[in-house]
């Protein structure tokens, strides 16, 4: 989850985030090679002022501000509201998810599209996104790794899932719900992770070939208007970016809502940790194994001995 969300926010949290690319995708579910939609945002780098640099204020407050100075990510203020709602909801399951009369404990006897035993807490948490992105009437398509192709979230029970195009919606939104859940159990944190991109008008449900509108999830992280995640810890932290810095908001359960505690977050010029899945050293190249041992050993360009999380 680490690196995956630091790529995310170093990818989306810059004006250059924005710079055209060419990629080609190729789908998981229709295995045919598919061009994805042209790389480049209608979206350019939002503007703030000193409202959106104050600590304490509340992310409402700070979205209303971004709307005002940036109309054009206006409709970002809705979603984001959904966003929020649902961050506040998740970590209020999660923190009861390990009381006897929880209805989240165990598995759901269901596998995700990436080969992992679905929990109970998955699939709740999966769906109370879905629902509260869904209704904010801004969404053209909608993708969980939770399951294997974006879905209709107004079909009924045992209805057959339709693929959830809807033309007239501005934005995509590919999410994880409850990222790490397997450590709930064991106290350790959890997180949602969300990316936001611009819906591709030349999507149309009514083709019989969705390859174009499958490949709007399928986007790369240089196509991101905006990001965020939440992580659910000793505190509830939501950080967003909007393509121009990195603001991190924590949860006042007080008063019920997040406020900014650490605007425009960088990553540091110098470090004594570093932090990755060692569980996959063995598959990476031989100069990215010998820089990591360095670090261990102090034997780097720094001479720094770099402890591990």
């Amino acid at each position: 989850m680490k690196l995956s969300v630091l790529a995310l926010f170093v990818s989306v949290g810059s004006s250059a985030a924005f710079a055209p690319a060419q990629n080609t995708f190729r789908s998981s579910k229709l295995y045919s090679t598919t061009e994805a939609p042209p790389t480049s945002t209608k979206t350019k780098a939002p503007v703030f002022d000193e409202v959106c640099d104050t600590t304490g204020v509340t992310f409402s407050r700070f979205m209303a501000e971004v709307a005002m100075l940036n109309p054009e990510i206006s409709e970002l203020t809705t979603l984001f509201g959904a966003i929020d709602t649902s961050c506040k909801a998740i970590a209020n399951v999660v923190k009861r998810s390990q009381l006897p009369s929880s209805e989240t404990l165990g598995l759901e006897g269901e596998v995700n599209i990436q080969g992992e035993d679905q929990k109970k807490l998955d699939v709740i948490t999966n769906d109370l996104l879905k629902r509260a992105l869904r209704f904010t009437g801004r969404i053209g398509v909608l993708a969980s790794e939770e399951e294997d192709e974006p879905v209709d979230l107004a079909g009924n029970e045992g209805e057959a899932a339709d693929l959830l195009y809807e033309e007239t919606d501005k934005y995509v939104v590919v999410f994880d719900p409850l990222d790490g859940s397997s450590n709930v159990d064991a106290g350790i944190p959890t997180g949602t992770i969300i990316g936001v991109y611009e819906h591709d008008e030349n999507c149309m449900i009514e083709e019989e070939d969705g390859d174009l509108c499958l490949a709007n999830t399928l986007q790369p992280g240089t196509n991101l208007v905006a990001a965020a995640y939440c992580l659910y810890s000793s505190s509830t932290f939501l950080v967003v970016t909007l393509g121009n810095g990195v603001y991190m908001f924590t949860l006042d359960e007080s008063i019920g809502e997040f406020v900014l505690s650490k605007p425009n977050v960088k990553i540091p010029e110098d470090s004594a940790i570093i932090s990755f899945n060692e569980a996959n050293i063995e598959k990476w190249d031989e100069p990215m194994k010998k820089t990591v041992h360095n670090w261990r050993e102090g034997t780097g360009a720094s001479g720094k001995r770099y402890s591990s999380r």
